[in-house]
């Protein structure tokens, strides 16, 4: 076949591209196994961090197998239903109907007792937002959080993530002295509310601060019937 043909150009070409994507593709899937691991150890850090016990990736394994006492999915009745909390999607469950949700449940031996970790989804201004809210065992006050997003902008919405705005939710409270579930107001600056109740939002990133709040309430309403059945 001659070499400056255009039908040489375009079969070189197409091999060119076949082996390339056969090539890329081993590549993906042999390291699928290890991507997937990071991303559970990445999680147990996350369920870990929201009951305030430091890990690192060579830790947390560990740390995980230790302090984690169980696990399981609670319906909005707040009654245990099978399937596996750790992989259970929470973004899948939010778009079923409440009825139909299943929601993951951590529970946490901590030095200052059991606590239970509840995972939350939602959205804020540019994609998902989510995170881990533990409670003490009166099932109201808030022992830790720990919150991550996919693309909110570096020094505001993005401050989700960072201790000083995940410290403010230590001691506040989901219910109020009526027992009714009033959940977390992550406030505007000078926003009047009850402090067991208010965190500070963060300033110039109203709408994600806005999501991150009714991502509270949202799932903390679909964990409500849980809570009060299982008050201390």
């Amino acid at each position: 076949m001659d070499r400056n043909s255009n039908t040489y150009t375009f079969l070189y070409a197409a091999i060119m591209v076949i082996i390339v994507a056969a090539v890329l593709a081993s590549v993906s899937m042999a390291l699928k196994p290890a991507q997937k691991k990071n991303v559970e150890i990445e999680k147990k850090q996350n369920i870990l961090a929201s009951v305030n016990i430091e890990s690192t990736a060579e830790t947390a394994e560990a740390i995980y197998a230790d302090k984690i006492v169980d696990e399981y999915l609670v319906n909005t009745n707040g009654e245990k239903v099978d399937g596996n909390a750790f992989t259970t999607d929470l973004k899948k469950e939010r778009a079923k109907s409440f009825e139909e949700m299943a929601l993951p449940v951590f529970e946490v031996q901590t030095e200052e007792g059991m606590k239970y970790v509840l995972p939350v989804y939602g959205a804020g201004l540019w994609g998902p937002i989510w995170g881990y809210v533990s409670v003490g065992d009166d099932m109201n006050t808030i022992f830790g959080a720990n919150f991550d997003h996919e693309g909110e902008t570096p020094g505001l919405g993005a401050e989700i993530s960072t201790s000083a705005f995940e410290d403010q939710f230590k001691g506040k409270e989901i219910f109020n002295d009526a027992g009714e579930m009033v959940s977390i107001l992550v406030a505007k600056t000078g926003q009047v509310a009850p402090e067991e109740h208010k965190v500070d939002g963060i300033s110039g990133g109203t709408i994600t601060s806005k999501g991150l709040q009714e991502m509270l309430k949202d799932d903390f309403t679909g964990y409500e019937a849980f809570l009060n059945k299982n008050k201390n």
